[in-house]
């Protein structure tokens, strides 16, 4: 009971003293949410009165673990995520103190990316579970190879991929574009195939597939300069670099906005941030952002962060937001 006692109060210390020692808002996590947020944070500083928050680009995961951390001026109070926030996530949150507030930004999808010089590949997420998992790095060397393990376990005709070795950049562990590459491309590609087990959670080590930092830009420079790789990053960022690269259509179906936003896409995924309640009316700003950036004027379709790659939530989620926004 004691040590309760005393986590209670050094929590009610930590918030009483917060808007004396910080008085701009501290956002991490995401690098597919980064420049929206970014966006958001320059339209909030030049018009609302308040600073201009400070945002670090750390990866979904480094950014859950610097939020949940704990409360008071040294933790984030917005974390941006490009999945939602884990159960071990949320015990980590639950010890200490923290309420995560959850707002989902938009949609976006995963681009299976290559350079615009290159041959435009079709296929399917399952050839993308075969090529990159471990379990098959013995057996699949090239494309090619991938193509015949595919057609020899579907019982169905190869569809032509080329005779070259296997090259993909992927993002790191700590990158929620990660974590969707494994639930998205694996995991799923993996139940197209029939496969059981949790094999598709181990990526090959042999030097076919390279993890990458969070910038994205250097996937995007190596693509261009080599023609034979491949990248994973989100069609936001795609979308904005299409004069150097392209999308491989998945399962025939093309990256576009509008597959994206009816998940007909199989790598679509939803984007979201996690605002700390605790922090809420004690950092100063914190409920004006949130109005800035749930809000039509950001998310629509005339919204100023569609141009920049974010695809609008459907009018039913994005009431789900204005409510959870008006809650706090």
């Amino acid at each position: 009971m004691r040590n309760i006692i005393m986590a209670a109060i050094a929590a009610i210390l930590a918030t009483s003293t917060m808007a004396h020692a910080r008085e701009q808002i501290s956002i991490v996590g995401s690098s597919t949410v980064y420049p929206f947020a970014t966006m958001v944070a320059e339209r909030f500083g030049q018009g609302s009165g308040f600073k201009t928050p400070v945002i670090e680009s750390t990866g979904t995961g480094g950014g859950m673990k610097m939020f949940c951390g704990g409360i008071g001026t040294d933790f984030a109070d917005i974390t941006n995520a490009s999945r939602a926030i884990k159960s071990g996530e949320k015990e980590l949150c639950a010890k200490n103190g923290v309420t995560p507030v959850e707002f989902v930004v938009g949609n976006d999808g995963l681009a299976f990316a290559s350079s615009n010089t290159a041959k435009r590949m079709n296929l399917g997420i399952e050839h993308i579970a075969v090529a990159l998992s471990s379990e098959f790095a013995s057996e699949v060397k090239t494309w090619a190879d991938v193509d015949t393990f595919v057609a020899k376990k579907t019982n169905t005709a190869t569809i032509g991929l080329p005779n070259r070795p296997i090259s993909v950049m992927i993002p790191p562990p700590t990158s929620g574009t990660r974590d969707a590459m494994g639930a998205l491309f694996m995991k799923n590609g993996y139940k197209k195939l029939g496969i059981k087990g949790n094999g598709y959670k181990s990526i090959r080590e042999d030097g076919a597939v390279v993890e990458m930092g969070e910038n994205d830009n250097l996937i995007v420079e190596k693509l261009v300069g080599d023609s034979e790789m491949f990248g994973v990053f989100g069609y936001s960022f795609f979308d904005t670099n299409r004069d150097k690269v392209q999308a491989a259509d998945l399962n025939g179906v093309k990256l576009t906005f509008e597959n994206i936003a009816s998940y007909t896409y199989p790598g679509a995924r939803p984007l979201f941030f996690y605002v700390k309640k605790e922090h809420v009316g004690v950092i100063p700003g914190i409920k004006e952002f949130i109005n800035e950036f749930v809000s039509e004027k950001a998310m629509s379709l005339d919204g100023y962060l569609f141009p920049a790659g974010l695809v609008p939530l459907s009018d039913d989620d994005y009431a789900k937001q204005v409510t959870a926004r008006d809650s706090l």
